[in-house]
């Protein structure tokens, strides 16, 4: 079995290098999440206004614009008419999906938190079941490559997803659709052993499948999150 493991800061989605800079309105959006979400700012608070902040940051105001629309769809920030943008009276943590898909999981949750995020994953090719052939449109006992990806923050497990992929297809940057079905449901064993669920408790799961263009299934993936991280999933399922 292969086995390679990644940690913290490293910037890699399924063992490709993520040599691309992050733009600078994640950055922004980013850095305003964690001082909302650590409580520096709280509640109430006026963000400086648009010139201010592309002033602070040496951007656009096309890009403060980008950055604050990101802080409004993660439920962080609201805006005011005629008063400017504050930020909100319940700053919960909202998943905007499927745009983080396409990011590396150390940048989505270090955008949600100002404590160490550790994420660890293990890739081994197995042979494909029933279902997971029928899935990727593969042959049963067909070798498909499995990746388990593992995030904990400040030492809680927070995340854990099973991924399959045809051995021909690198990651999902030629996925044209994602297909997520979302449910309050009881984890598998492992999943359940990493989260430290107690016997019956519920976790939220999402289950995950990337289409091309010519509508191939070139990757399912499935994901559980302790129950109570999300108040609500944003949706926008065209990745193109």
């Amino acid at each position: 079995m292969m086995r390679i493991r990644w940690w913290e800061c490293h910037k890699s989605v399924e063992g490709v290098d993520q040599a691309v800079a992050e733009p600078a309105y994640v950055r922004i959006a980013g850095d305003y999440a964690r001082r909302i979400r650590a409580g520096v700012l709280p509640a109430g608070t006026q963000l400086p206004s648009y010139a201010e902040l592309a002033r602070q940051n040496g951007v656009s105001d096309i890009v403060v614009r980008k950055a604050l629309e990101l802080l409004q769809s993660q439920g962080l920030v609201r805006s005011v008419r005629r008063r400017g943008i504050f930020v909100a009276d319940r700053p919960n943590l909202v998943r905007v999906s499927p745009e983080r898909q396409m990011e590396p999981a150390e940048r989505s949750f270090e955008n949600e938190s100002d404590q160490q995020i550790v994420v660890e994953r293990d890739s081994e090719q197995v042979p494909a079941t029933s279902q997971l052939a029928e899935a990727l449109g593969t042959s049963v006992g067909e070798e498909i490559r499995h990746v388990i990806t593992r995030a904990s923050e400040g030492g809680r497990p927070i995340s854990i997803s099973d991924t399959y992929t045809p051995l021909d297809v690198a990651d999902v940057s030629d996925a044209a659709f994602l297909e997520e079905t979302i449910a309050d449901a009881l984890p598998s064993p492992a999943h359940a052993d990493w989260l430290r669920t107690m016997p019956g408790d519920l976790v939220k799961t999402v289950h995950q499948r990337f289409l091309a263009s010519d509508k191939r299934i070139i990757m399912v993936s499935d994901v559980s999150y302790p129950r109570d991280r999300y108040d609500a999933f944003v949706f926008r399922m065209n990745l193109k």
